[in-house]
C-alpha cells in the first residue's frame, strides 16, 4: 500500500497520518479517436498523480492524492455516443462538497490536477476562494507543462502523438493498432479572431473532427510517453512539495 494514496489505505494508517496537501485528480470519460479508451484521460492524470505523489512523498512532503474524478466538462459533445458530461456548475458544487470536508479536518491546501482541457477551474477556484479564505486553493493543468515539441514530432490537442505515446506507456494493453486510428484531422472557424486565438466559442465536436481525434497520433511511441511522463511527474513532484511546504502567510516574497 502506498502511504500517499487514499484509496490504497485503511483507517488505522489514516487517522494520526498528518496531511499537509490534499491532491485532487480529476479527468474524463470521452471518445479518444479509434484507438484510446474513453477513460484516457482517467488513466493518465491517475498515473501522474501516483508517481508525482510518489516523489514528493520521498522527500518528506506530506501529500495525499484522492481518488480521480472521472468525468468532466463536455458540452461540445452532446451528440458523441456516451461522452459524460458534467456542467460547470456542477463541478463547482462537487468541489465545494470536497473542500468543506478538508477544511472542517484542518486540511489547508488543496491541489486540483486537471487531465482535462474541457475542465475551466480557474473561475471555480476564484469564487471559492472567497467562501474558504484560510484553504490555498491551486490548479495544475498537467498538459500545459513543457514545450511539447520538445517530445513530440505532431503534437496536437486530443488523442494526439503526445496521447498516445503516455497510453502506449502506461496501458498499452487498451491501445489498439495505431494502423486503425483516424488521422485526427481538424477542421478550423471560419472566423478569424476565433481561429487566431483572442476569440472564443465552443467547439463542436463532431463538426470539428470526424474520428474525435486532434491531431495525428501515428508517429507515437511508448519510448516518447516514457520520457514525458518522467518530465511530467518530476515537475508535478516539485510542485507538490513546494505547497505542501509553503507557509500560507507568506506565500510571496
Amino acid at each position: 500500500m502506498r502511504p500517499y494514496i487514499l484509496a490504497e489505505n485503511n483507517w488505522k494508517q489514516v487517522k494520526d497520518q498528518k496531511v499537509d496537501l490534499a491532491v485532487l485528480p480529476w479527468g474524463a470519460t470521452e471518445a479518444h479517436n479509434y484507438h484510446l479508451p474513453y477513460a484516457t484521460d482517467n488513466y493518465q492524470v491517475e498515473a501522474i498523480a501516483a508517481e508525482a505523489g510518489k516523489q514528493a512523498w520521498a522527500t518528506g512532503a506530506k501529500v495525499t492524492i484522492l481518488p480521480v474524478v472521472p468525468f468532466g466538462v463536455n458540452t461540445g459533445q452532446p451528440d458523441i455516443k456516451l461522452d459524460m458530461n458534467l456542467n460547470p456548475t456542477t463541478q463547482l458544487i462537487i468541489l465545494r462538497d470536497l473542500i468543506t470536508v478538508l477544511n472542517r479536518q484542518g486540511i489547508k491546501k488543496l491541489l486540483v490536477l486537471n487531465g482535462h482541457g474541457g475542465n475551466n477551474f480557474k473561475p471555480l477556484l476564484r469564487e471559492l476562494g472567497l467562501e474558504f479564505p484560510e484553504t490555498f486553493l491551486a490548479l495544475c493543468n498537467w498538459f500545459q507543462i513543457g514545450n511539447h515539441e520538445d517530445f513530440f514530432d505532431d503534437p496536437g490537442n486530443h488523442a494526439d502523438e503526445m496521447e498516445t505515446s503516455l497510453m502506449l506507456y502506461l496501458r498499452p494493453d487498451l491501445v489498439t493498432s495505431l494502423e486503425e486510428t483516424g488521422d485526427g484531422k481538424e477542421k478550423k472557424s471560419v472566423i478569424t479572431g476565433i481561429r487566431d486565438g483572442w476569440a472564443w466559442a465552443e467547439r463542436q465536436w463532431s463538426m470539428v473532427t470526424e474520428d474525435t481525434g486532434v491531431g495525428n497520433p501515428k508517429k507515437a511511441t511508448a519510448e516518447k510517453g516514457e520520457a514525458f511522463f518522467n518530465f511530467l511527474t518530476r515537475k508535478i513532484s516539485e510542485l507538490m512539495t513546494e505547497i505542501a511546504e509553503m507557509d500560507p502567510d507568506k506565500r510571496y516574497q
